[in-house]
């Protein structure tokens, strides 16, 4: 177990640190099917590939595209700085202990694999920013956030974890609201 845990920290720091530009945020779909069928169907776009020179957007024609596929936003002006920032709402989905745990140690490393795959795949495709387990062994085992415009979408990608379709995990999502742009210190 604990060198699962390190794993998945060394995965999650090194997701986190990546200065590749960030994927634009898919087409939204609500159909939990549909969704599901993109998944499996699509690639990895590769950022140097999908992007030739970044020109910068305007804080304005960022709201825009978000509103434009459904997010939700506000500005607010730092105080300190006078500088006005774009707020997003994302989901916090909270991976928690699930009530069927007992599948043995070959069961469960493959489906640690799987659950990793699935992740990985999340974050590729646009749909989840960062995702990390909890350093303690309480029942919240971890976190995702999703980068998406409804609690239906954020619901029906987390449920699509194959910890989660197994029972081992369940899971707790929260709106979520973070200035876009911002990254971890």
């Amino acid at each position: 177990m604990k060198k699962i845990i390190i794993l998945l920290a060394v995965v999650v720091l090194q997701i986190s640190c990546k200065e590749d530009p960030k994927i634009a945020v898919p087409e939204t779909k609500e159909d939990p099917k549909e969704i599901s069928k993109e998944i499996e169907d699509s690639t990895p776009i590769e950022p140097e590939k999908a992007i030739e020179k970044v020109i910068p957007k305007s804080r304005k024609q960022i709201k825009e595209e978000l509103t434009a596929k459904g997010f939700k936003t506000f500005d607010y002006v730092d105080e300190k700085t006078q500088d006005t920032i774009l707020m997003q709402q994302y989901f916090m989905a909270f991976l928690k202990r699930g009530p069927i745990r007992g599948q043995n140690e070959e069961e469960s490393a493959e489906l640690q694999e799987l659950h990793m795959a699935h992740l990985k795949k999340m974050y590729d495709l646009g749909y989840a920013d960062i995702s990390g387990p909890f350093g303690d062994d309480g029942d919240i085992r971890g976190v995702t956030i999703y980068n998406v415009p409804t609690f239906k979408m954020a619901d029906s990608l987390a449920k699509l974890d194959p910890m989660v379709k197994a029972g081992r995990l369940e899971i707790e999502i929260h709106p979520w609201w973070a200035g876009k742009g911002f990254s971890l210190r």
